[in-house]
């Protein structure tokens, strides 16, 4: 291994400074690298934004790990790279130990720690580029994009003599990616014996990582260190906080000074499933475990680390950026979808989705059912319009013997389980149903919530404990094969990760069965405060065309032409904020002016589509007592930003009103325009501000196009 070592290139310490290009607007700067370290026996992954060490002798282990942008140390003690959990006993893989104390780790205290003869113990390393996860098929609509996202990759291989782990090996996979501080990892375990072997339980990352704070006594709540980790093993969430089944912050047993007296310091990140999987090895199989992406901050100003985590999901799952049009149909009557189909063509839709309550029925295999919808997806491609529709999985009783066995219940009060024959045979159903009808489309409801299942009859699992995981690689497994075949998901769970489009933005269904007037304000509520976390592609909304929730005559849109003052209302809160809404009844347009209502936004979202579907910056929350804003920033587009600035009152506002142009990557001077108006030259102030007068007229909206200036 040395002579490795001494083969990659030397790199020093980097420092960051102020002078350095912001990462978040010049990422190019920041290529990831691997190098030896200034110690003989040690390796550095590096993009001059974080740095993580191993020493890899007497046994590898992360030695540092350093947030450069803030010049800090991020972890403050050396643990296994992972432990496995095997015939009852936790086996660690690499580390070293003897460290004196953990409030802190100093360089000299590492050359005394030896290794533990008990854990797995590193024989060799592997550096490489970065590889797919799984296949993307990209269309007209996908962001151009590499894949797999460019960096490196570090592979450590572990064998053990013990005889627990007898003919087991273990292969701790890195990856670091250019232009953004944000590391993944997981584990594959290998059976190279000749008897089967159960992995009971993992935990692929291990950081002593530095406290948050230090409280005497115990808070009811903590607060985590700065850094957002996460997995592809998420579920039962349309939020990322909800979905994370994976990350763990839970007190250092080795942590002896640690200033809080009952030593509950969360300070020692772990990442692991909740439980399980409780996989069975035969021999020559290898278990490959779920990817942790951890991402370091340099901030904790709230739009910053958003940034952060939209910059993360567009780098390592790129597909979430296709934001195609689309309306949900209410029918399987041909001719209605046919007119639909017409239409959207007409007006400048790109996709077609047959609804929950359209009677489409994906399970269903008959050959004349088929072919009737594959005359139906001819037609539409025929039209340019992609087409696909809906399906139900959880959610719903299949029958006792399909079904979750759970005491504490399913999520959804009934569930099946997806490793039940009829699971098993729902997959197949819904893969075939693609093949031969040619669908472009899932919208798959419900998806897998995460439910254990305690059957010992279920013939994809072997009890509770491998409920979880076995469910999980079945429909994540399933996502990656529809990725691969250009299949657009629609997914109101956190799968993103593995491959979906586009969950819920955050919206609450009955309030669509309010009136009209007031779901208008909601909505644009909705966009602004499901965009921290998700792009604007990430997310969907939704018009109720038709009634909704029993919403009556007073929530709904039709007829179009009476009421469209509030479907103007409605497409422009959506399409000046770069997200797709479910537009959903059974035609987009009654009339010559309501159609023409349609195009007019659909023409002006494709006009501005590059920047609207870019970021937004949270200027002013909608509040309904006055105006509200929100500005798209893209540092890379000739528009540079583009600002929405909404009246929500029955009077005219006039006022001034400060945008924050940062992010836009303009530093001096903006070039500004008031809609379709001249273009004037604005001074940014020392905070990167302009301010621009307004005067909206009531009930509307204005925006401003933001362009750089010369040498701006």
């Amino acid at each position: 291994m040395q002579t490795q070592i001494n083969e990659l290139p030397y790199k020093q310490h980097q420092s960051y400074s102020s002078a350095n290009p912001d990462w978040l607007i010049h990422p190019e700067s920041y290529k990831a690298g691997i190098y030896r370290g200034e110690h003989d026996h040690e390796i550095v992954m590096t993009n001059g934004l974080i740095s993580r060490t191993w020493r890899i002798k007497p046994n590898a282990a992360t030695v540092a790990f350093h947030n450069l942008m803030t010049d800090e140390t991020i972890i403050r003690g050396v643990k296994p790279e992972a432990i496995l959990r095997i015939s009852g006993e936790d086996v660690a893989v690499g580390g070293l130990v003897g460290q004196p104390d953990y409030a802190y780790l100093r360089p000299e205290w590492v050359d005394g720690l030896t290794s533990d003869p008990t854990a797995f113990q590193c024989t060799g390393f592997e550096t490489d580029l970065t590889k797919e996860r799984f296949p993307w098929k990209k269309n007209h609509v996908s962001a151009n994009r590499p894949w797999p996202a460019p960096g490196v990759s570090l592979v450590f291989h572990y064998e053990s003599a013990a005889e627990i782990t007898s003919g087991l090996s273990v292969s701790v996979h890195y990856e670091l990616y250019d232009g953004i501080p944000l590391l993944s990892k997981w584990l594959q375990v290998h059976n190279n014996g000749s008897s089967c072997v159960k992995l009971e339980s993992f935990t692929s990352e291990l950081l002593a990582v530095v406290e948050w704070e230090s409280p005497v006594e115990s808070p009811d709540r903590w607060e985590y260190p700065n850094l957002h980790v996460e997995s592809d093993y998420s579920f039962q969430g349309m939020a990322q906080k909800k979905a994370n089944r994976t990350t763990h912050w839970v007190p250092d047993p080795d942590y002896k000074t640690q200033i809080n007296y009952d030593c509950l310091t969360p300070a020692l990140l772990e990442s692991r499933p909740p439980i399980g999987p409780n996989v069975e090895l035969e021999p020559g199989e290898t278990f490959d475990t779920f990817r942790t992406f951890v991402l370091v901050h340099d901030s904790t100003d709230r739009e910053r680390k958003g940034l952060a985590q939209r910059k993360m999901y567009r780098t390592n799952a790129p597909w979430i950026e296709e934001n195609p049009i689309f309306m949900h149909v209410r029918s399987m009557d041909p001719a209605v979808i046919r007119e639909a189909i017409d239409q959207c063509a007409e007006v400048g839709f790109e996709m077609v989705i047959l609804s929950f309550g359209s009677g489409l029925n994906m399970e269903e295999e008959d050959p004349a059912y088929i072919a009737a919808l594959k005359e139906l997806a001819d037609y539409a491609h025929g039209k340019g319009i992609a087409i696909g529709g809906y399906s139900l999985l959880a959610s719903r009783s299949i029958s006792p013997e399909h079904d979750i066995v759970n005491p504490d219940g399913a999520y959804y009060v009934h569930s099946p389980c997806l490793e039940s024959r009829w699971g098993q045979a729902y997959f197949r159903k819904l893969q075939s149903f693609f093949e031969r009808t040619g669908f472009d489309i899932l919208e798959h409801d419900g998806s897998y919530p995460g439910d254990i299942c305690d059957s010992t009859d279920h013939p994809g699992h072997h009890g509770r404990h491998d409920s979880q995981w076995k469910q999980w690689k079945r429909i994540s497994g399933f996502y990656q094969w529809c990725r691969g075949q250009g299949i657009y998901l629609n997914v109101p769970d956190w799968y993103f990760l593995s491959g979906s489009n586009k969950a819920g933005m955050g919206y609450r269904e009955v309030n669509f069965a309010l009136p009209r007037d007031r779901q208008v304000l909601l909505s644009r509520q909705n966009i602004y405060d499901g965009t921290w976390e998700k792009a604007p592609s990430m997310g969907w909304m939704f018009v109720p065309l038709t009634e909704y929730h029993g919403g009556g005559p007073e929530s709904t849109l039709e007829p179009l032409s009476e009421h469209l003052d509030t479907y103007d209302a409605h497409l422009m809160n959506n399409f000046t904020a770069g997200v797709q809404a479910s537009y959903r009844g059974f035609r987009l347009y009654d009339t010559e002016e309501t159609k023409q209502v349609v195009r007019k936004w659909v023409d002006f979202y494709k006009q501005y589509r590059g920047i609207l579907e870019s970021d937004l910056i949270h200027v002013r929350r909608p509040s309904g007592r006055d105006v509200d804003c929100m500005l798209h920033v893209n540092p890379m587009q000739k528009h540079k930003g583009m600002a929405f600035v909404y009246n929500p009152l029955d009077k005219e506002i006039e006022q001034t009103l400060e945008l924050p142009l940062y992010y836009t990557g303009i530093s001096t001077r903006a070039m500004i325009r008031e809609q379709e108006g001249e273009l004037r030259e604005y001074e940014l102030d020392r905070n990167y501000r302009v301010q621009v007068q307004l005067s909206i007229a009531p009930k509307s909206m204005t925006w401003f196009v933001i362009e750089g200036s010369v040498g701006g």
